[in-house]
């Protein structure tokens, strides 16, 4: 296994951890917390 392996293998797992944050992010079951999260500036004490 030389770099160029190495790097491959860093760069696809990057990937992947990416795609899977956005699936997260963009998930309906998290979609009413971020909506709640949204208004917490708005919200007076």
């Amino acid at each position: 296994m030389d770099i160029n392996d190495l790097r491959s293998i860093v760069t696809t797992i990057s990937l992947l951890t990416f795609v899977g944050i956005l699936v997260w992010a963009w998930s309906k079951r998290n979609q009413r917390d971020f909506e709640e999260a949204a208004q917490l500036p708005f919200q007076d004490d």
